[in-house]
């Protein structure tokens, strides 16, 4: 085994965060060693395109990749691919790799991810059975679906499984979609705004099978057939998509002692309950300084901000996850962004500025009298004052907020 001579900052993951914290490095003017290592054979990539226009074959592999695969070398960064971290030494500053290289830190982050969560259903492990996190499953499901024709049941209604099965019924393909929600998405926004995106869904022919999950996936010679739902429905499928959440990669950490807990416990500065190690993105479970509460964020703006708090905090400066959390999505012709705190949100009353029907509004959460979420569905260039409004924890007039003739700067 060889060890890294000069000890510099060590980022495992080949994510968004990771290439976030590399870059924000290189940028805070850090000119000592930066090496990212990445289980996966791939040049650090993003995973928003996966399930959208990737997949929809609207977005080719230059949308995957935070920064081109150039930047690495130009920036003296070095990117090891294809191998595990399989241990860290906490005493002794060090990270193991699979094929028996051992790299000194001076600064160790984990932003290791996480794993699709796999439910022991019966036929699970049959041909035709997917679950969908890496740009290899993209890139798989992508030349399965393209030229339409397949039965999908997708298992799992979230944000993941609705985007999914929006671009495989846009392609073509029968879509059923399985859920434990009585309304996708409410668990997330609520029934009311769920129901938006459903219909959207029904309309264009996806079928839902509300609330269920799969009892059983047939097969017939190793390939599969079909899903039988819990509540009895026999669902014909040669495709079947499992999404049904994921499982922050938190062995590495758990291994070499630190704290974890839903994900690795990090304060608002990322740092790990071992010195010189942090943690971010999805795999980190942060204590945010606005709402006293941990969270763990999947978002893409979550991987961006933390790689960023996370290198200037590895620099020894004064950073802290403060961003207020944002996400977007697709489906067919819905386009939505949503900021704000989610543990805020609960009891929250829900003011609408526009129109459901019209599929064209504003939804605000607001407790208290505060503002604490907002979403815009195919209303654009909002996404500031909405952050403004939740910002400033000020008490606003509900009235004027559902008033499209009065505007949100306004308020």
């Amino acid at each position: 085994m060889s060890e890294q001579r000069q000890p510099g900052m060590v980022i495992v993951g080949g994510g968004l965060a990771g290439a976030t914290a590399a870059a924000t490095l290189r940028e805070e003017g850090y000119t000592g060693p930066v090496t990212i290592v990445a289980d996966e054979s791939e040049t650090p990539y993003q995973r928003p395109p996966l399930s959208k226009g990737f997949l929809a074959g609207k977005e080719g592999e230059d949308a995957l990749l935070p920064y081109p695969a150039s930047w690495y070398p130009e920036n003296n960064v070095e990117v090891i691919t294809g191998e595990a971290a399989t241990a860290i030494d906490p005493d002794a500053h060090t990270v193991a790799l699979a094929g028996g290289r051992i790299l000194g830190y001076d600064k160790l982050l984990l932003a290791t991810g996480a794993t699709p969560r796999r439910i022991p259903f019966p036929g699970v492990d049959l041909d035709g059975v997917h679950t969908f996190r890496t740009r290899a499953d993209s890139i798989r499901l992508k030349e399965l679906l393209k030229d339409g024709g397949h039965r999908l049941v997708m298992i799992g209604s979230g944000w993941i499984g609705m985007e999914i099965a929006a671009t495989a019924r846009e392609l073509g393909n029968e879509v059923t979609l399985l859920g434990l929600e009585e309304v996708p998405l409410s668990v997330a926004i609520g029934a009311e705004l769920g129901a938006v995106f459903a219909k959207r869904h029904e309309e264009a022919g996806v079928r839902f099978v509300l609330p269920s999950s799969a009892a059983a996936i047939t097969g017939d010679d190793g390939k599969v057939t079909g899903v039988t739902s819990t509540t009895g429905v026999v669902l014909p499928a040669d495709l079947v998509i499992v999404a049904v959440g994921v499982v922050p990669n938190i062995a590495l950490a758990e291994d070499a002692g630190l704290a974890v807990e839903n994900g690795i416990l990090v304060d608002a500065s990322l740092r790990t309950s071992k010195e010189d190690i942090l943690a971010a993105g999805d795999v980190a479970n942060a204590m945010h300084p606005i709402t006293g509460a941990r969270a763990r964020s999947e978002h893409w703006a979550n991987a961006i901000a933390g790689g960023k708090v996370a290198a200037r905090t590895m620099l020894g400066q004064d950073a802290v996850l403060d961003d207020i959390p944002y996400f977007y999505t697709d489906q067919f012709d819905l386009g939505m962004e949503y900021s704000g705190y989610a543990a805020l949100t609960k009891g929250a009353d829900i003011v609408i500025r526009g129109s459901l029907e019209s599929r064209e509004f504003i939804a605000f959460w607001v407790a208290g009298g505060r503002v604490v979420a907002g979403m815009n569905v195919n209303v654009w260039d909002v996404q500031e004052d909405i952050k403004a409004l939740i910002g400033s924890a000020r008490t606003v007039d509900t009235r004027a907020l559902a008033n499209p003739a009065i505007a949100l700067g306004d308020i």
